[in-house]
């Protein structure tokens, strides 16, 4: 199976770019599946999955300007977060509650991503709420520039918020009200939904009377796409073309990556409630991870004995994160009464 690269921005992705955004794809994917292990060992309390979304998250992350734009990730956004700069450890250590965990210092549950370091904006746990404030965010940084307080083409400043959510999240209200913001004020803003079929256990034509998420940009203002969310090249063409929009004071663009996940919706959940495992099964011959490898390896790029030095690196990886995260101490009790958005001597 080769994808089409022959035309859009992907066509100029060089070997070191494609060779990072599967390597990202396949470390998501390593650690994503030792998450669900540790959970069924009874090591782990919560997880949280993001596979079969790694080519929508990967492709969208190397879209934008990384660690430099706003990104207000759901928990879904493993790929996501790990192509901006979040590494294993700081995953593990989510998963287990462990002191000097990056996010929230152990306080939120996993995948409740957060990085000042790197502009990923911590989120509150109510599905669409990060919709809004991604809107703020780019309201911000366009009165920011308008205002004469930043150079609207300088490279080290954000001119972007890009957040995500799944599609049953759309039925939210905060969602309509975060995209109206943003067809309103033309806002520098990117939505990505990431339509998996099934909010939990409700499938799409249960939550909404169109075929696709992005039919609803027209009622806001603002550009709708819809895409393959398991071809990693379509999602980044269709991503420039929205990075540039929102730099060149084009406004908002809804994106809805259509995607698929073959594992439940989380650790608590089973999907055999409501989903047959013959659909699951034809699902997972569309993986995008698999869809990559393939293309790269009929373009030369990859080659079976690279896979494998990846596919140990990942493993390894993903090992020392593990060992680290379980040797780690907890926090100290009285850490919870501390301060919660800053050290306290910076408050």
């Amino acid at each position: 199976m080769t994808l089409n690269r022959t035309a859009g921005s992907s066509a100029q992705l060089g070997e070191a770019a494609l060779l990072e955004m599967y390597t990202t794809m396949l470390l998501s994917r390593r650690l994503d599946e030792r998450a669900w292990a540790l959970h069924r060992q009874g090591k782990i309390a919560f997880h949280i999955s993001g596979m079969g979304h790694e080519a929508a998250q990967v492709g969208a992350a190397f879209a934008l300007n990384r660690g430099v734009d706003y990104v207000h990730p759901y928990y879904r956004d493993l790929a996501l977060v790990l192509a901006i700069g979040v590494t294993p450890m700081d995953f593990m250590f989510s998963l287990f509650g462990k002191k000097g965990e990056l996010s929230s210092g152990a306080r939120q549950m996993p995948s409740h991503f957060g990085a000042k370091h790197l502009n990923i904006i911590s989120g509150s746990s109510p599905v669409a709420t990060q919709v809004p404030q991604a809107a703020g965010l780019a309201f911000a940084i366009k009165y920011r520039q308008q205002s004469g307080l930043v150079d609207p083409n300088d490279a080290t400043q954000p001119r972007l918020a890009f957040t995500c959510l799944g599609e049953g999240s759309t039925s939210q209200g905060e969602w309509h009200e975060g995209m109206n913001w943003a067809g309103v004020h033309k806002l520098p803003f990117i939505c990505m939904v990431q339509n998996n079929l099934y909010a939990i256990s409700v499938k799409m034509d249960s939550q909404m009377g169109v075929a696709n998420v992005a039919d609803r940009a027209s009622a806001y203002g603002v550009h709708g796409v819809w895409v393959d969310g398991n071809d990693i090249f379509a999602v980044y063409d269709v991503m420039r073309e929205a990075v540039d929009r929102a730099y060149n004071g084009g406004g908002a663009t809804l994106v809805e990556a259509k995607t698929y996940r073959p594992v439940p919706h989380s650790s608590d959940d089973d999907d055999r409630s409501y989903r047959t495992r013959e659909e699951v099964e034809e699902w997972k011959k569309k993986d995008p991870l698999i869809r990559m490898q393939t293309t790269l390896l009929n373009e030369g790029i990859l080659t079976k004995d690279l896979i494998n030095e990846y596919e140990n690196r990942a493993r390894a990886d993903v090992d020392h994160a593990q060992q680290a995260a379980e040797n780690a101490p907890y926090p100290e009790a009285l850490d919870v009464l501390g301060a919660v958005y800053a050290p306290a001597e910076e408050v």
